[in-house]
């Protein structure tokens, strides 16, 4: 018995230390990217992304918690302009301040998780006009942390965050082509 033991501890410590070393070999940085395309023109729906009160309008994190708190500061929108929130688990801790808009093309936003993990990534979202229709593009991006790369090994964090913006993507579609 004494000798199973040994034999499957040993195994243990191989499989933990194989998905450390595996997770190391990930890399260092992270994208996830998803576009729709919008029956509205760029104009009518840079406001919604450039202003961060009105994300309240279709941003797929608002309602997983609502007794959230919200507070917002700097400018009213664009450039400066800060959200704060926080919140239970599913939607954790963090902050957003846009630090670059190009209306009514462009938003860049630096976005700081503090809780349930940290991490510090850029926002961008682009609105392009394409034919009769507006293409908008969600991406965010920013360094993969060791437990990041732990964590990706048995999440897809692609799939993951792609549907939340996918889903957050089709809530604006729908509100900016009433």
């Amino acid at each position: 018995m004494r000798k199973l033991l040994k034999i499957v501890g040993a195994v243990l410590l191989v499989a933990v230390a194989a998905i450390l070393i595996y997770a190391s070999t990930r890399p260092d940085s992270f994208r996830v990217e998803r576009s729709t395309a919008m029956n509205a023109p760029p104009e009518k729906i840079f406001p919604y992304i450039d202003g961060l009160k009105r994300w309240a309008e279709w941003s797929p994190y608002e309602g997983r918690d609502p007794a959230m708190k919200r507070t917002y500061g700097g400018a009213e929108s664009g450039k400066g302009a800060v959200y704060e929130w926080d919140g239970n688990d599913n939607v954790g801790k963090g902050r957003m301040e846009i630090v670059e808009s190009t209306p009514p093309s462009k938003v860049v936003i630096k976005l700081d998780f503090l809780k349930p993990f940290e991490g510090h990534n850029t926002a961008e979202l682009t609105v392009q006009p394409k034919g009769g229709q507006t293409i908008v593009t969600w991406a965010m991006y920013g360094p993969s942390t060791f437990m990041t790369k732990l964590i990706g090994t048995f999440m897809d964090m692609d799939d993951m965050i792609g549907r939340d913006f996918a889903a957050g993507l089709a809530k604006l579609k729908t509100v900016v082509e009433k």
